[in-house]
């Protein structure tokens, strides 16, 4: 079961609520808008359908007008205000520029999320916004997930800082999109919020 839904903001923001009347939920971040990224992308709809099996809510957002990282990043943390109304705990997770995203946006509020995971994150959003920095900045548990031939984003600052900090970090034997591996890796996240939740 699933709801459509508006965040509140002063951006258009609309978002898909999987598994809407569960205590726990995660707030999914989509691909970057420009490439054709969405809540619609497979990654995510995995990642809900498994945290549904394990009765957490899955928001998954659709961001506002494209503003370079900066409106993307307010549309997270007001969608986790949304969820934290709605649902205790909240988790955050992001793919690739979602994955940017979401580690900024959990750096940024306050209070953070109570767990963050990220797939194929990038080094860097833009040239503002450095990731490896804003994952020195989360105090709630961490999970990394990237594939080992993935050529798309800079992963291995990421990967490399997530594993000094002790986060746990899963590698697979995919390039970004991950083709044949959706259910493998959206069990292994709907485990970590199921646990860290």
């Amino acid at each position: 079961m699933s709801d459509e839904i508006r965040i509140a903001g002063a951006r258009d923001v609309r978002a898909t609520v999987d598994t809407p009347d569960a205590d726990a939920a995660v707030v999914a971040c989509p691909p970057h808008p420009q490439m054709g990224g969405s809540r619609t992308d497979p990654r995510l709809r995995g990642v809900g359908d498994a945290l549904a099996d394990h009765g957490i809510a899955c928001l998954r957002l659709d961001y506002g007008p494209w503003d370079e990282g900066k409106g993307e990043r307010l549309d997270a943390r007001n969608a986790l205000a949304y969820a934290r109304d709605r649902y205790e705990p909240v988790g955050l997770f992001g793919y690739s520029f979602g994955a940017a995203v979401a580690l900024l946006a959990a750096a940024d509020s306050d209070p953070q999320p109570a767990a963050l995971g990220v797939l194929s994150p990038p080094a860097a959003a833009g040239h503002e916004f450095e990731t490896v920095a804003a994952l020195d900045g989360i105090d709630c548990p961490v999970q990394v997930l990237y594939g080992e031939r993935d050529e798309t984003v800079d992963w291995e600052p990421v990967v490399e800082r997530a594993r000094e900090r002790g986060c746990a970090v899963d590698s697979y034997p995919a390039d970004h999109f991950f083709v044949g591996q959706t259910e493998q890796i959206a069990a292994r996240v709907a485990d970590f919020f199921a646990e860290a939740l």
